[in-house]
């Protein structure tokens, strides 16, 4: 069946220079374009473009170039999809023609969703077939979970960012737990490692999608897109309750908590995160010093320390 629908595609109204045009399913109109795309041309009739007038293509060759507005170059062609290999394109113009982007053996997956991004071009299932379903399905994947970490996003960890920054926060320490997780610290003896500014989101449906990597890494992306800096996004241990308490020598007692591993997620609103935003200026010593013993003030004669002076308090002082 897969080969029977390449061929019926591959009957298009294209030939690579130096090939023939094979049988056509409809006859072509006279106005053919020759296209160039990654050093390789291409001789298109430009009607089967308008059939999908939303697509990249179908604009520059419908009424942008009715208007003028895509101009061929100085031999009269177009030089088009930068960026995007032959053999990419060659499945992009299969789908022109019979409306599926058949993706065969040794075309990468990826690199053909870019180029479909990049052309606007509809890719899901109704439109890509292909022999690596592993390949089809991550991204399929990476699609579904861009939309759900959005709405995540909105609902869960925007809310838990803004209130950080309402507290003069410049960051967020977020760790997801399930809803049946409960935490019971003791008051008198808290976990030790500084867990009490971490955020809690309670949601086993975060919990879920942040257990696979590969969701991690498009939370990530979407993140940096929305201009958050020093992402972190991972798995760690966190206290949840009080498991036992020990005797330490002198009477200090010490009390074990028990851990699980739960997602978290670290990030920052600042550019350089902990860092002046003024200059200090820091005079320094003299050359002149005679030696290392005298610099020190060791010797017989002491050399006077400089005092520090901050650029605030140049600007605040009198003026002389």
């Amino acid at each position: 069946m897969m080969e029977e629908e390449h061929a019926t595609a591959s009957r298009i109204a294209v030939g690579a220079e130096g090939g023939a045009d094979v049988a056509q399913p409809r006859p072509l109109s006279r106005d053919r374009v020759t296209l160039v795309v990654d050093g390789t041309h291409f001789v298109v009739d430009p009607a089967v473009f308008t059939t999908y007038p939303d697509t990249v293509l179908g604009r520059m060759f419908g009424r942008a170039r009715q208007h003028s507005f895509t101009r061929p170059n100085a031999k009269g062609q177009y030089e088009i999809a930068e960026g995007i290999g032959a053999n990419i394109f060659r499945v992009i113009l299969d789908f022109y023609r019979a409306g599926l982007l058949l993706c065969p053996e040794g075309v990468s997956l990826a690199e053909l969703r870019e180029a479909c991004d990049y052309l606007c071009i509809n890719f899901d299932y109704s439109t890509v077939r292909c022999r690596d379903l592993s390949a089809l399905l991550h991204e399929l994947s990476n699609d579904g979970a861009r939309r759900r970490f959005e709405a995540f996003l909105e609902e869960l960890l925007v809310p838990a960012m803004v209130s950080s920054a309402q507290e003069g926060e410049r960051e967020s320490h977020i760790v997801v737990l399930t809803d049946e997780d409960i935490v019971d610290w003791d008051h008198d003896h808290p976990p030790p490692m500084g867990e009490e500014h971490t955020q809690i989101i309670y949601s086993s449906r975060l919990f879920r999608f942040f257990k696979f990597i590969e969701n991690r890494d498009v939370a990530k992306a979407l993140l940096k897109e929305r201009g958050l800096k020093n992402i972190r996004i991972g798995i760690e241990g966190y206290p949840t309750c009080k498991e036992k308490v020990k005797r330490r020598p002198g009477g200090r007692s010490e009390v074990i908590y028990s851990y699980v591993q739960r997602p978290f997620l670290q990030l920052s609103w600042e550019k350089e995160e902990g860092k002046s935003r003024h200059v200090d200026f820091q005079c320094v010593r003299s050359r002149s010093v005679p030696n290392l013993i005298t610099a020190l003030g060791e010797g017989p004669t002491r050399a006077t320390p400089t005092p520090q002076v901050d650029e605030l308090d140049r600007l605040n002082g009198p003026a002389p």
